[in-house]
């Protein structure tokens, strides 16, 4: 692992991990600003109700959910995977702190604004972290790879199997010829 990759995950971890451990400790805060994003999900998908009921829950198992992503990518364990989940959480805290911010006076705008500067550049942050493969091939680019093989080994079998097809066919008629 490079060392721009070893100093950049854990650098980039603190911020989701603080964040997340003070959404989880001020639940009941996060759960009034998620409340019009759940507000939109229950009406958009009625079955979720009962999931989304208790908004302090669901605030935590968000922040739990940061927290966990964030130390996962800070030791580098499942890099891809862990950004992609803080992907969705940046994105949902982005919005809801967007749509929470003060907007009554200039400077209230202007934090707003710095707000949503902030959450973007971060979720260009983790949309990076999300396909960065440490220097390793894809899994598409694996997968893409071992369906050539398996074609050239299926073709050179088969020109194979024809060969010597042909050659017990042709020892099949000196025998009988004989």
């Amino acid at each position: 692992m490079s060392i721009v990759r070893r100093l950049a995950r854990p650098l980039l971890a603190t911020g989701y991990i603080a964040g997340g451990m003070d959404a989880f400790r001020n639940s009941s805060a996060a759960a009034k600003q998620l409340d019009p994003v759940l507000k939109a999900v229950e009406s958009a998908v009625p079955q979720l109700r009962p999931v989304t009921a208790n908004r302090a829950v669901v605030a935590q198992g968000v922040a739990a959910a940061q927290v966990a992503a964030a130390s996962l990518l800070a030791i580098s364990k499942l890099p891809r995977l862990s950004s992609t989940v803080l992907l969705g959480t940046t994105a949902l805290n982005g919005y809801t702190q967007y749509r929470s911010a003060d907007t009554s006076s200039a400077e209230g705008k202007a934090t707003r604004r710095a707000g949503l500067l902030k959450n973007v550049s971060l979720l260009g942050a983790v949309m990076i972290a999300a396909v960065d493969t440490s220097g390793n091939p894809s899994l598409a680019w694996r997968a893409s790879h071992l369906a050539d093989d398996v074609r050239k080994n299926a073709a050179k079998v088969g020109k194979d199997t024809k060969k010597k097809l042909a050659q017990a066919e042709k020892a099949v008629q000196d025998a009988v010829s004989n």
